[in-house]
C-alpha cells in the first residue's frame, strides 16, 4: 500500500510541476472573469459528475467567498437543478441539459465555463455553442488534449495529464487559484 500511495503522489507532484505552463492561460482567465463580473455580467458554470462538484465549488466560492469578506458576485452551476436537469432531459436529451439553461439564463456579456476531463462532453459542448450564439464568452477546463471544447472556447485551460484523478486535481487548484485572483481584486 505504500508503493501505491508513493505512486500517487509522484503522479500529483508531476502534474503539479507542469502547471507553470498554464499560467499564461490562468492569469487571462482570471482578467476576462474579473472583467464580466466588475461589468455586472455573471459566471455559468457547467461539468458532469467530478466536473459537476467542481462548478457547484467554484460558484459557491464566488457568491460566498473564498477567504475574505467582500461582495457577493454573480455565478451560478448549471448542475444544481434537479428539476431543469430532470425535466429537460427528459423532453430534449441529456445533451440538451446545459444548452437550454444557457439559452434561458445567460446574458451577452456574461462567460460560461466548461469544465470537463476529456473535453468532449456533448451537453458542455452545445451550451458553449449556444452561449457564443448569445454573445458570451467561453472558458474550457479540460485535460488531456482539450477534446472538441478546445476548438470552441475562447480560452482553454487544459490540464497537464491524461489521468482524470490528476486532472481533477489540477482542476480544484486552478479553480482556487482564480477565485484568490478574483478576492484579492474585486
Amino acid at each position: 500500500m505504500l508503493n501505491l500511495l508513493q505512486s500517487e503522489l509522484n503522479n500529483h507532484i508531476q502534474a503539479a510541476q507542469a502547471m507553470h505552463e498554464l499560467f499564461p492561460q490562468i492569469i487571462s482567465s482570471y482578467e476576462m472573469i474579473s472583467s464580466c463580473l466588475k461589468n455586472d455580467g455573471k459566471i455559468l458554470i457547467c461539468g458532469n459528475g467530478g466536473s459537476a462538484a467542481d462548478s457547484q465549488h467554484f460558484a459557491a466560492e464566488l457568491t460566498g467567498r473564498y477567504k475574505r469578506e467582500r461582495k457577493a458576485l454573480a455565478a451560478i452551476a448549471l448542475s444544481t437543478d434537479t428539476s431543469a436537469l430532470t425535466a429537460i432531459g427528459n423532453d430534449y436529451g441529456y445533451d440538451y441539459v446545459f444548452s437550454r439553461q444557457t439559452l434561458a439564463l445567460a446574458r451577452p456579456g456574461d462567460i460560461l465555463f466548461g469544465i470537463s476531463t476529456s473535453g468532449n462532453s456533448q451537453n458542455i459542448i452545445l451550451a458553449m455553442q449556444k452561449a457564443k450564439e448569445i454573445g458570451c464568452k467561453t472558458i474550457a477546463l479540460s485535460g488531456r488534449d482539450g477534446g472538441k471544447m478546445k476548438e470552441i472556447a475562447d480560452l482553454n485551460l487544459i490540464a497537464p495529464s491524461k489521468d482524470t484523478p490528476r486532472i481533477q486535481e489540477m482542476h480544484i487548484f486552478i479553480i482556487h487559484c482564480l477565485c484568490e485572483m478574483i478576492e484579492s481584486t474585486i
